[in-house]
């Protein structure tokens, strides 16, 4: 029975408010995430390439009997990659519908990127409210920053929990804030005096980004294909200790 709406990346809120009135009963799934536990690898991309977009082939595919349709995003919203899985999926016969959002005058208040919320917290409840919307923000309390995260929600989300509350959000993730998530200079933006870790997923367009940042601002950088390893854990907490 298809009764699932697929989608990555942020759509334009119109695009999911004008389907879930389409569709009132339909249940959202964000094919970003990591099912790998239960979903099998298709293998229809290379080996060496980024996690998230095999994710949401792989999940595409399992869930391809239950699928109404996919909401695309393909402009600088999200990347060429995403363009490119677009046209696959659609070549497989999915129902696919892209979209683009790509505003950048309209920066709606940061609120949850700068609060005193764990960081796994504050960047679930971010993704999460991209189709939800429903956060109370009277009850966010903000704090200084001591640290910061720049880049996506990672695929492996607990290497977040190594990071103490008083981190702040920068990079896309605090652009789908904003709702600009093609907002360039809100992503290139941090507190040059704030130590931050500057994340991209491995084989991500974004590492050129979370590189050149990280040597600008005296950052770290540090890129995962999929779950983090003891190597890097132990980079990013030394980082956090020593600065």
């Amino acid at each position: 029975m298809k009764n699932k709406i697929g989608f990555w990346g942020y759509p334009p809120p119109d695009v999911i408010q004008r389907i879930k009135n389409e569709y009132p009963e339909a249940q959202w799934f964000d094919l970003d995430f990591d099912f790998s536990d239960k979903v099998p690898d298709a293998n229809i991309l290379p080996e060496s390439y980024c996690k998230i977009i095999k994710q949401i082939i792989n999940n595409s595919l399992y869930l391809k009997n239950e699928l109404i349709k996919i909401v695309a995003p393909v402009g600088k919203d999200k990347c060429d990659s995403g363009w490119f899985a677009a046209q696959l999926l659609k070549d497989m016969g999915f129902d696919v519908e892209e979209t683009k959002f790509e505003t950048f005058e309209h920066r709606s208040p940061v609120v949850i990127s700068t609060s005193n919320m764990p960081l796994y917290g504050k960047i679930t409840t971010i993704t999460a409210n991209i189709v939800a919307d429903s956060i109370n923000n009277s009850n966010i309390v903000q704090c200084k920053p001591k640290f910061g995260f720049w880049g996506v929600p990672p695929n492996d989300l607990e290497v977040l929990r190594l990071f103490p509350n008083e981190t702040h959000v920068y990079g896309w993730t605090r652009c789908v804030e904003a709702k600009v998530p093609a907002d360039i200079e809100l992503e290139m933006y941090v507190e040059p005096d704030v130590p931050t870790v500057f994340y991209a997923q491995a084989f991500c367009s974004k590492t050129q980004l979370a590189k050149y940042l990280a040597n600008k601002y005296n950052g770290l950088y540090i890129d995962i294909d999929d779950y983090a390893s003891n190597s890097v854990k132990a980079k990013i907490e030394a980082f956090l200790r020593l600065r």
